[in-house]
């Protein structure tokens, strides 16, 4: 029996048998705009991705990487926590309480907003997993669990990305024999510069509150479009007995013709 799935773009009903050009189209669309709320974070606060990591003070950038990892095993029992607890997430209510998150930590600065970061942490990844839910799999499996975690690795929203990297999907064979503090310890080192890219946005002066809850808001956009990215491909894969590495060339094709 196939499994019937939000569409990948527009949110009405579709069943996902085959790699057709409209699917592949549908995700090419979903990584084309990932970006488009962080680019208006960064023209708010004035300047670029690198530019605002690299005014971190050196103690806070050397030790981002150990944070983040933290971080991201704090996300992985808070958001299994909050699962069994009845809270599903996702949508707007994962982009709401990020945002009010996000306040809370720029208004208080560097400080406050560095303590946010565990709980902004585990509401990405609560949101990534309510995604995959939509596709029909269970975020509690290990295989879907270690899928939701890459989907960390992808560029940021922050970051000018054509979306023809797309070395953030990763197939379950790829997952399969990888243990899940190994895969948050590969994840880690490239998230943290994206997690120090948001706290020098949330502590930029003068926006304080405004600019933690805008940045925090483009965050939660971006990984829920990366997720559905990443489960739209293996839901079409499962669906439709194609390779992923097959369907993953044919979305960098898609990505290519429409630059």
């Amino acid at each position: 029996m196939k499994h019937k799935t939000p569409s990948l773009y527009d949110g009405e009903a579709a069943v996902l048998q085959a790699p057709t050009p409209e699917a592949i189209r549908a995700l090419a669309a979903r990584l084309r705009r990932a970006n488009s709320p962080g680019m208006q974070v960064l023209n708010m606060v004035g300047g670029t991705a690198d530019g605002l990591f690299s005014k971190l003070p050196a103690s806070v950038r050397t030790q981002l990487e150990s944070v983040t990892m933290s971080a991201l095993e704090l996300a992985f029992d808070g958001a299994s926590r909050s699962r069994k607890n009845g809270f599903e997430g996702g949508g707007w209510l994962s982009k709401a309480v990020s945002s009010g998150l996000g306040a809370v930590g720029g208004a208080g600065g560097l400080p406050t907003a560095l303590a946010e970061l565990p709980v902004t942490t585990t509401i990405l990844l609560h949101a990534i997993q309510a995604v995959a839910k939509e596709y029909g799999f269970d975020p509690e499996r290990e295989d879907v669990r270690k899928a939701c975690i890459t989907v960390f690795a992808a560029a940021g929203p922050l970051e000018d990305d054509d979306g023809a990297d797309l070395g953030f999907l990763a197939t379950r064979t790829t997952l399969t024999g990888a243990t899940l503090n190994g895969i948050i310890a590969r994840v880690a080192p490239r998230l943290s510069v994206v997690l120090g890219q948001k706290l020098a946005a949330q502590t930029v002066p003068i926006l304080g509150a405004v600019a933690g809850a805008v940045t925090n808001y483009a965050y939660t956009a971006y990984y829920q479009d990366m997720a559905h990215v990443t489960f739209g491909m293996l839901r079409l894969s499962e669906d439709s007995g194609e390779s992923f590495e097959t369907l993953k060339d044919m979305l960098r094709a898609q990505m290519s013709a429409t630059l």
